[in-house]
């Protein structure tokens, strides 16, 4: 596994189609923040790739940000940990505010679980 220390948070290189993102306490992230992250995505995982997003940490988005967020073709799946019912619902209003980019997305209580079904995910769709 590569770490990845960025200004906003961490990404983790689980498998080359495969990153785990965990922003820091507090950030506020911004369409700067968005396109970076979007490059790093870009130039680090192997396309289609799959995001394990950890909300183990409170954050938020500008509203432009939030339109941005995750919005590349080359994202085939995302699993969102979520830990509280504010990240639960900051996480459902995303999820609300693109519903129109028909992200598959399914929401975790656990990491381990989160991450099986991306995995199980990636192979479904492997296979053919």
């Amino acid at each position: 596994m590569k770490v990845f220390i960025l200004p906003y948070g961490k990404i983790n290189i689980l498998q080359d189609n495969i990153a785990e993102i965990i922003i820091n306490q507090g950030i506020v992230m911004d369409t700067k923040m968005v396109n970076h992250y979007h490059d790093f995505l870009l130039e680090n995982l192997k396309s289609p790739f799959s995001l394990l997003v950890n909300k183990e940490h409170s954050y938020s988005y500008k509203f432009d940000a939030q339109l941005q967020i995750a919005n590349l073709k080359e994202v085939k799946s995302m699993a969102v940990v979520i830990y509280n019912l504010s990240a639960e619902m900051g996480t459902q209003i995303l999820i609300d505010i693109n519903k129109g980019n028909n992200w598959n997305i399914k929401l975790f209580k656990e990491r381990q679980e989160a991450l099986d079904w991306l995995l199980n995910d990636a192979n479904k769709k492997n296979v053919v």
